[in-house]
Formats: structure tokens, C-alpha cells, sequence
């Protein structure tokens, strides 16, 4: 799983696709930033966090698209002609993806050290804020690298993962919208946005993160699954 993990991550670093991801990322919630907190002389950082969390839902994909689509040559070899178990390469892959995002959250925590030079910061609620965040980012990428095992091209793994992205969205604001009660209770027990919102509270709630991480282990389980029968399909 570790080598799998640095094979990737020296990817990332001779493709543009991780800089692209951390320029939109760092250019966006900048604009945030300065808009929300320096020219408002506000030092909410829950607030900016929680602007900042939709950015996961348009820019995930991005990381993902080219690491299991069938269409990438590479990677069917590393798939197919490997001798470490699925799950280690599922593992090692999202994990790589998962730095990145990483990189991108402590790169963005200058804005927290801004306001603490130049004003008040709760560091505690701050802190809890990011974890929120970092485990909402992480939740999409194990989505989008599910959509790009099913995905037949890179292409269509970006565009895919971008919709079912906003189709995590628009779902719990539809269903919040009707009046179904049952519906709309089960939209809040399993929406990821939902499960962030303690943390955007300022507090970590222990249900909220096994929830996450129960979400995240699912999805790459199934991603196992998707690449167990490509295998088979494919006859190898």
C-alpha cells in the first residue's frame, strides 16, 4: 500500500492536475477570506469553513479521475498485473488523493494565523471546524474514486464525480423541501453535510466522525468490489 501510495503522489507531482486542484482551491477561499473575514473585520473561521466546504464538492473529482477509470492504460497494468491485493491498491491510491486534499487544508490554515495576528481566534472551535472539514473532503474523494472505477475514461470520471457530487447536495435540499417527514429524517441522518454541522459548531461529536469514517470505508469496499468484477469481466 505504500508504494502504491508514493507511485501516486510522484503522479500528482509531475502532472498539473494537483496544482490545478490546490490553485482553485487556495484562489477560491481566498476570495472568501478576504471578502468574508478582512473586509468584514471578522474573525469567524467556522463560517469561512463552512463557504469553503462546497469547494470539496466542485474540485474532488479533479484528484480522482484519472486514478481507476478503465480508460487509463497505467493503471489497468498496476490493476490487473499486480500482485498486491485490490484493497491494498484501492487503499494506497486514495490515500495519495488524500494528501493532497491535506496539503491543500494546511496550506489554507494562514488564514486562522492572519486572524490570530491581527485579532481574536478560538483556536479549539477552529480546530474542530477543520477536522469537520477534512473529513467531509475526504468522504467526497472516496465517492468520486468509487464513480471512477465505474467510469469507462478519466473524462467521464471528472464529469460523473462533479454530478453525483451535486447530486449529494441537491438531494438533501430536495428532500428537506417536501413535505415527507420520513424522508426528510432520513436525508439528515445520512446527508455528509448534515454530519458537519456540529463540527462547524465548534464541537466534535463522536457519532459524527464514525459516521464519516463508516461512509468512507463503505465506499472504497464497493470500489474493491467494481474492480474485482472488471476483473472478472475482462478475464484476468
Amino acid at each position: 500500500m505504500t508504494l502504491i501510495w508514493k507511485r501516486e503522489l510522484q503522479g500528482y507531482l509531475y502532472t498539473p492536475l494537483m496544482y490545478i486542484f490546490l490553485i482553485v482551491f487556495l484562489g477560491l477561499s481566498s476570495v472568501f477570506f478576504i471578502v468574508g473575514n478582512l473586509a468584514a473585520r471578522s474573525g469567524d473561521m467556522l463560517s469561512l469553513l463552512s463557504n469553503m466546504s462546497y469547494l470539496w464538492m466542485l474540485l474532488t473529482p479533479v484528484l480522482t479521475m484519472r486514478l481507476l477509470s478503465s480508460g487509463d492504460a497505467g493503471g489497468n497494468q498496476l490493476l490487473y498485473g499486480s500482485a498486491l491485493p485490490l484493497s491494498h491498491i484501492v487503499a494506497g491510491k486514495y490515500m495519495a488523493s488524500v494528501t493532497v486534499l491535506f496539503t491543500a487544508i494546511i496550506l489554507s490554515l494562514l488564514y486562522p494565523v492572519i486572524i490570530a495576528v491581527t485579532g481574536t481566534l478560538y483556536w479549539q472551535e477552529t480546530l474542530a471546524g477543520y477536522l469537520g472539514f477534512l473529513l467531509l473532503g475526504a468522504s467526497f474523494l472516496a465517492v468520486d474514486l468509487l464513480v471512477a472505477a465505474l467510469a469507462k475514461t478519466p473524462v467521464v470520471a471528472l464529469v460523473a464525480g462533479f454530478g453525483v457530487n451535486l447530486f449529494i447536495w441537491l438531494s438533501e435540499l430536495f428532500l428537506k423541501a417536501v413535505s415527507l417527514p420520513v424522508l426528510s429524517g432520513l436525508a439528515e441522518k445520512i446527508s455528509l453535510y448534515r454530519h458537519l454541522t456540529p463540527f462547524l459548531s465548534g464541537r466534535i461529536g463522536l457519532s459524527d466522525v464514525v459516521f464519516d469514517i463508516t461512509f468512507i470505508i463503505l465506499m472504497l469496499f464497493l470500489c474493491v468490489r467494481v474492480l474485482e468484477v472488471r476483473r472478472w469481466r475482462d478475464g484476468l
